[in-house]
């Protein structure tokens, strides 16, 4: 099965409830021999500081359930609303985390990739080079809910391993949206955090606000709207 996300919206196989192995995976289009790029250095520090920093945000935000299983989360998000979603460890030994999203046709999930201090949605599609990527996964929640999400830019192709037709593809498709966040019972948002997104949604210039220090490295320890 095969999902492409070209842009803020993408299109998910309907029938998705677990992880399976075979998963949802990126097919790149390597280049031609003679432009292949040079190999990026891979950096150990940027990375461990990189998940770091990431991690430190996910348990900051209240919607990153940790290890909990495709079921568990799915069950969570069985009689939430369109768009509901949570963040949680992936069960694939590939991948470090899961997103899962309440669909029109049920919970879905979808494995985050991480490559280069950077995060994007997991997909196997030639159109993998359009794909975008985060220095985090809030930023990437953030982009995918944000007003400069476009339907059109979310046209995807979803195939199976036996490549069915494009009209079948069409019909075993759902719109994936992401609304709202789901948090987990054990750590529901204090009300600093509630009120330090409330000052994120609405200003863009933390530095210009007439706040005691302390109060802005508290917001900017979590720059995020969601």
């Amino acid at each position: 099965m095969i999902l492409c996300v070209p842009g803020p919206t993408a299109l998910l196989p309907g029938a998705l409830s677990t992880e399976a192995p075979r998963g949802m995976r990126v097919e790149t289009i390597p280049p031609t021999p003679c432009l292949q790029p040079t190999p990026p250095r891979w950096d150990p520090a940027k990375d461990l500081q990189a998940i770091a920093t990431n991690f430190c945000y996910l348990e900051n935000s209240g919607w990153y359930w940790g290890a909990i299983t495709a079921a568990q989360a799915h069950a969570a998000l069985q009689e939430a609303s369109e768009g509901a979603f949570l963040v949680r460890d992936s069960s694939h030994p590939m991948y470090m985390l899961t997103l899962s999203v309440r669909t029109t046709r049920g919970p879905t999930s979808i494995r985050i990739q991480y490559s280069g201090a950077q995060f994007l949605l997991d997909s196997s599609s030639p159109a993998r080079p359009n794909l975008l990527s985060f220095p985090s996964v809030p930023c990437l929640v953030q982009h995918y809910m944000g007003p400069e999400r476009k339907a059109e830019e979310g046209k995807v192709d979803v195939e199976s391993p036996a490549k069915p037709c494009q009209q079948a593809i069409r019909e075993a498709s759902v719109v994936l949206k992401l609304k709202r966040a789901v948090y987990k019972p054990q750590g529901l948002p204090s009300l600093q955090h509630l009120t330090r997104l409330v000052i994120n949604r609405h200003s863009e210039c933390h530095d210009q606000l007439p706040l005691p220090r302390p109060l802005l490295r508290y917001i900017q320890d979590y720059p995020f709207k969601v």
